[in-house]
């Protein structure tokens, strides 16, 4: 068993002091990305980075990097990392716990004197969750080339506010390149992490989730348009009701996912029924569906199922179905050797690991385009996360950064 570890009171200790800022009385925090809030969180992690021996770097979407020293600084870093900004009514963990996880490895590392052969540096990610400016995991977005600095400097949130206008006023418009293809930094390694966000360690009792990597999302819109009529007046044989028909292909969503267990997902998040009167029989359904998978061949064929079922159920129906897919995301997976390491570290440390998927997006996605990447997940209450009640504990919390620290001197030796 590896005799050096972190101090995993001091960890708890950072995390609930970081989640006072933005405060909510149900227990949650409310900190957006690029809010006065956002600005009291950056200072905060930012003094605990430099009171840590680190250097601040800030590029021009506004993502942060503190940097340690090694022995070779001419060569890539190894970095971890992950975002503080939160959900409007989200948790203490998500997030913010990759990055502060980080800063417990640099202290623990300065506790006992340690220098690696390659620096060391934290990544703060700007605007991951996407509350506030679309798109989302922007920071990580621009650094690996999804989308360009231009697109999302010019992102404006509902009340009309920029990004480029919000990043300059809490004082966090950096001036070093921001997308890798500008000259930004390539990283020797990047590991994030994570609370799991959902139930499949805690229902394992399982302490450390190795990630081999994230699910591939389609992401699409379906109207289904019929004939708004009277409620009574028109039998049902002669309806073209746009909401039975919508419900039909609600269904199917669930259904395709099921077909392709176990790493099928598929949701209906939002639906806005047309007139939406008690007496009318709708005439226009708009909703969204989410499907997802591990396997890019598998989830095509989700997306070509979910198609037919739109032909078959607008010629039963007699409606009108038009999908469009406006999000594609393939399935990333993370380096097998950098996984490994995450398998061996636990084992080294007599936790209980097993491997798992994430089935949400993280900056660790974007950065896997890049360069090699893992990701740690630990389990959280419920498998409950984006909710103020998201909980973790404390102990699996230190298992999980005993785990970071390392990989990381794993992979700066």
């Amino acid at each position: 068993m590896s005799t050096l570890s972190i101090n995993g009171d001091r960890l708890w200790a950072s995390l609930m002091e970081l989640a006072a800022i933005g405060a909510t009385p149900a227990g949650g925090v409310c900190r957006l990305a690029l809010t006065d809030l956002d600005r009291q969180g950056r200072d905060k992690v930012i003094g605990w980075a430099r009171e840590a021996g680190c250097t601040i770097r800030i590029d021009q979407i506004g993502n942060i990097f503190a940097r340690r020293l090694g022995r070779a600084n001419d060569a890539p870093a190894v970095a971890s990392g992950s975002h503080i900004d939160t959900q409007p009514t989200g948790g203490k963990f998500d997030g913010n716990y990759g990055v502060l996880a980080v800063l417990e490895v640099f202290r623990t590392l300065n506790d006992h004197d340690i220098q690696t052969r390659l620096p060391l540096e934290m990544a703060i990610w700007t605007n991951e969750e996407g509350s506030r400016f679309v798109p989302v995991m922007m920071g990580s977005g621009v650094y690996a080339g999804a989308f360009t600095l231009a697109t999302a400097l010019a992102a404006v949130d509902r009340e009309g506010i920029s990004v480029e206008t919000a990043l300059k006023a809490i004082g966090y418009a950096g001036d070093t390149a921001a997308a890798v293809s500008a000259g930004a930094p390539l990283f020797a390694a990047y590991f994030e992490a994570h609370i799991e966000q959902g139930p499949v360690l805690e229902d394992a009792d399982i302490v450390i989730g190795a990630v081999t990597g994230a699910l591939g999302q389609r992401w699409y819109d379906i109207t289904v348009t019929g004939q708004e009529a009277h409620a009574g007046p028109t039998p049902m044989a002669l309806r073209r009701d746009a909401l039975q028909a919508a419900t039909r292909l609600m269904q199917e969503t669930v259904a395709v996912a099921l077909r392709h267990a176990p790493h099928g997902r598929g949701t209906v998040g939002t639906v806005d029924v047309f007139p939406s009167s008690r007496n009318v029989i709708p005439g226009r359904v708009k909703f969204t569906a989410d499907l997802r998978n591990i396997d890019d061949e598998t989830l095509s064929k989700m997306d070509a199922e979910i198609r037919a079922a739109c032909a078959e159920v607008a010629a039963a129906t007699r409606t009108q179905v038009d999908i469009e897919q406006v999000v594609y995301f393939p399935p990333t997976a993370f380096a097998p050797h950098l996984v490994e390491g995450v398998r061996q570290g636990a084992q080294t440390r007599g936790y209980s690991c097993m491997d798992v998927v994430s089935g949400a997006g993280h900056d660790a996605v974007y950065v896997a385009s890049q360069l090699p990447v893992a990701m740690i997940f630990v389990p959280c209450k419920d498998g409950i996360s984006h909710n103020e009640i998201e909980d973790a504990k404390p102990e699996h919390l230190t298992a999980g950064c005993n785990v970071l620290l390392d990989a990381m001197l794993h992979a700066a030796a």
